[in-house]
């Protein structure tokens, strides 16, 4: 395979700045509530506590990556740790992710719009505007339109910004009083906490993205484990200021918030302030849709493309689009994205992370002893106890997880298992 050259590779910076806008996108705008109604003021804990998790596994990831220069991710540990059964189930769940979160954003996209035009806050709206989102993109990817750096350069800008600005100005706005009770009795119990912890981690997830696009980064080994710890610490500290303003602006009233760090700004600046976050929400989401529509059907390509997945995905038009891909996604998507509210569906779309996390996690143990003599830029301290509380952990959230989320964030390794024996006749390594 020919290599891309090194003067066009991602460096340190390009690497970090890739990552940040890879996790922080609808969730933080449109999450605290959840976090508010689940565990009160506490759910600052909550947050440490996921911050803590995603650190743990973006560790081992770090650790896997820093064996390997090529792209792939999560799917290339778990196929060079387990197998192909294993790598097939990681790779075929990888699409079925990226369906989920693009369901998700059109999910994400109608509740912001909804927190803007109060007439647009019900499920009819929220259905019809779901619809056109998925219309619209579908016929724009299948013209052949592509996304360009300049909107991917405005979509940071646009969803960084108003939140530097929120914080900046929300902490002289916190009343100390809102913090009070800190835990309220109701939601003391750890079936409460799983809860929030599962639904917010969904604003950490997207650090895996990072280390998929390995193969195109300079000096990988050395400078991707960097990059991931500094951009999971820069990505938390973010989350924690804006909760801690949410709450302390807005107090118990954030439960109730549909739009909550728009409507905390509108308390303090009026107008001007909701409109801002509003205008950065919308943009932010809309051009995470837009990015995720271009990338998720070429998923299933990819596949398709290694023999993985049937080789009618593979068809494009006159234009180049594989369009078959893209209407096949398109409707997964959709149907996704009818099936919930944007809490609900984050839920779902955090579960199917930990397809991705948990073999992640535990390939640092296999290589340990199958590729000990292998260089490596990076090496997780204090021995196996990291990987092992980052899997731990995350079977602990998901056995806490109701069970119908489970299905339908993991329902994809089972839909996997009858494809793998059909199609692994035809694998191309």
């Amino acid at each position: 395979m020919e290599k891309t050259s090194t003067n066009h590779k991602m460096g340190f910076w390009t690497i970090l700045l890739f990552g940040i806008n890879g996790i922080i996108g609808s969730g933080i705008f449109l999450l605290p509530n959840q976090g508010m109604k689940l565990f009160g003021p506490a759910s600052l804990i909550v947050l440490v506590f996921d911050a803590f998790l995603i650190l743990t596994i973006g560790l081992c990831l770090a650790e896997d990556a820093s064996l390997f220069d090529e792209t792939g991710g999560p799917y290339v540990y778990a196929k060079a740790a387990f197998g192909n059964f294993v790598g097939y189930e990681v790779g075929f769940v990888t699409w079925a992710i990226r369906i989920i979160a693009e369901g998700t954003m059109y999910v994400g996209f109608a509740t912001a719009l909804g927190g803007i035009f109060t007439s647009l806050n019900n499920t009819v709206s929220k259905d019809i505007v779901v619809t056109v989102i998925a219309i619209v993109l579908m016929a724009m990817n299948i013209s052949g339109l592509k996304v360009t750096s300049i909107i991917n350069n405005t979509i940071t800008i646009s969803k960084l910004l108003p939140l530097v600005i929120f914080i900046a100005i929300g902490i002289w706005f916190i009343k100390g009083s809102n913090f009070t009770p800190f835990l309220p009795s109701k939601v003391a119990n750890s079936s409460s906490f799983a809860v929030a912890s599962m639904t917010m981690f969904y604003a950490f997830t997207g650090v895996e993205g990072a280390v998929v696009a390995a193969g195109e980064m300079k000096n990988p080994e050395k400078n991707l484990p960097r990059a991931l710890i500094v951009i999971l610490l820069v990505v938390a500290s973010f989350y924690l200021l804006i909760q801690a303003v949410c709450i302390g602006v807005l107090g118990s009233s954030l439960a109730n918030s549909v739009a909550p760090v728009q409507d905390a700004f509108a308390k303090i600046l009026g107008n001007f302030g909701k409109y801002l976050i509003a205008a950065g929400t919308l943009l932010s989401i809309g051009g995470i849709c837009v990015s995720s529509s271009f990338i998720t059907p070429r998923s299933g390509v990819a596949m398709a493309n290694h023999g993985m997945m049937p080789a009618i995905l593979k068809r494009k038009n006159s234009k180049g689009s594989p369009y078959i891909a893209i209407i096949v996604s398109t409707i997964l998507g959709w149907t996704i994205a009818m099936s919930g509210t944007f809490a609900t569906l984050a839920q779902i779309s955090a579960v199917s992370r930990f397809a991705q996390y948990i073999p992640a996690c535990i390939a640092v143990l296999v290589f340990r002893k199958t590729m000990k003599n292998r260089p490596t830029g990076f090496k997780i301290p204090f021995g196996w106890t990291i990987p092992i509380i980052a899997v731990v952990v995350s079977i602990w959230l998901l056995i806490n997880t109701e069970a119908i989320n489970l299905i339908w964030g993991l329902g994809a390794l089972v839909v996997a298992i009858p494809f793998y024996f059909i199609t692994k006749k035809n694998f191309i390594d």
